[in-house]
């Protein structure tokens, strides 16, 4: 055996020794969520049976990820070492309670991913054909969160979602951010060089305009609900194509004719995750608030100031028309804080003042994960 070979062997090892304390340590976390479940369980039992019983926390998630990513990681990137504590965190829960999770489907599209970002591979996918749906389904107990997007850098905000708000009771419970990168696919039927109909998202048709302008200029555009359902269509068709992501892709088993094809290489969506639970603060939080007004002089300005007054940051603003009155409007506000902290509930107390109607939709630990 050779110098190098000798020095392979003998750090083979000790790789070999650290896999072995790493699953011992994984095993005692694996307990203790066992032993966590007992508790909860037994002040259950003891207490009132009417309560649910909440087994996940996503602020108390929130604060031991940001403690890892605070950690020196050595050679990793911190955001990497969160993604690893992210996925035995989610095997863990699941031994609590398993969870589901409603997202926008069928199963492959962008949505699925920042579910899987969020809340890890161990929880129960739940897909759902429309936003309103996602909705529904978590409000009446029948999935534990719901995640849906609600804003794309390209495209601006997903109208539905807000709309959704609008009539809804749950709360915000946690953000994602994802880099969307399209690809244009084919199934083992397609014909390449026959090619006459492309099926994607609308966002993601018109976030690939310019691509399909130069590339394939005659071949008609059809939207469909997602980029999953882009993908799935094309299975039985030999004159098809979709744009989609690499999880659709992988899901239906496409093959790749061109890869990122969007126009703008730093395009990015944000997910919001929905439950019925108000969060208590994880120390880096964000708060979400729809407020209503008149179209009057200074309106915005009026709504706007107690944040300046407060010394509160502006993160998010987006306009609606108010489905109730003529030349009403609904304002999205998101902004730095959380509702238990003094300077916040002083701002909303403030415009609650001068606005018709305000609805707080939670608020949620920052997204620490960063865009993939």
């Amino acid at each position: 055996m050779s110098e190098s070979e000798q020095k392979l062997q003998a750090i083979r090892t000790k790789i070999d020794a650290i896999d072995e304390q790493i699953q011992k340590l994984i095993v005692e976390r694996a307990i203790c969520a066992t032993e966590v479940a007992e508790v909860k369980q037994a002040e259950l039992n003891f207490g009132d049976t009417n309560r649910e019983l909440v087994y996940y926390r996503p602020e108390r998630e929130a604060q031991v990820l940001k403690k890892i990513i605070d950690r020196p990681c050595g050679p990793m990137k911190p955001e990497d070492m969160a993604k690893l504590f992210r996925e035995i965190m989610s095997t863990c829960l699941s031994l609590e309670q398993p969870m589901q999770i409603a997202y926008l489907g069928p199963q492959g599209t962008f949505t699925e991913a920042a579910a899987i970002k969020h809340f890890g591979h161990a929880v129960q996918g739940v897909p759902l054909a429309t936003i309103d749906e996602v909705f529904r389904e978590v409000e009446s107990g029948s999935c534990h969160f719901g995640v849906v997007p609600v804003e794309n850098s390209s495209e601006g905000m997903v109208n539905n979602t807000l709309d959704c708000f609008m009539n809804s009771n749950l709360n915000i419970c946690g953000e994602v951010e994802l880099r969307i990168h399209h690809h244009f696919l084919k199934s083992d039927l397609t014909r390449t060089d026959q090619i006459t109909r492309v099926y994607a998202h609308q966002q993601a048709l018109a976030q690939c305009r310019k691509w399909l302008d130069a590339h394939y200029p005659n071949v008609e555009r059809v939207a469909v609900s997602s980029n999953g359902e882009a993908a799935r269509r094309i299975q039985g068709e030999w004159h098809s194509a979709a744009i989609a992501g690499d999880m659709a892709a992988e899901r239906y088993g496409l093959q790749f004719i061109a890869k990122n094809i969007e126009d703008n290489p730093d395009n990015t969506t944000r997910f919001l995750m929905l439950g019925r639970q108000e969060l208590e603060s994880s120390g880096d939080d964000k708060t979400s608030v729809i407020v209503s007004t008149k179209d009057r002089p200074g309106a915005l300005l009026s709504l706007l100031q107690p944040l300046m007054d407060n010394g509160i940051s502006m993160t998010r603003l987006e306009t609606r028309p108010a489905s109730s009155a003529k030349w009403s409007y609904v304002f999205f506000i998101d902004f730095e804080g959380h509702m238990n902290e003094q300077r916040v509930k002083d701002a909303i107390s403030a415009i609650e003042s001068e606005a018709n109607y305000v609805r707080r939709l939670g608020s949620y630990p920052r997204s620490l994960l960063g865009v993939d």
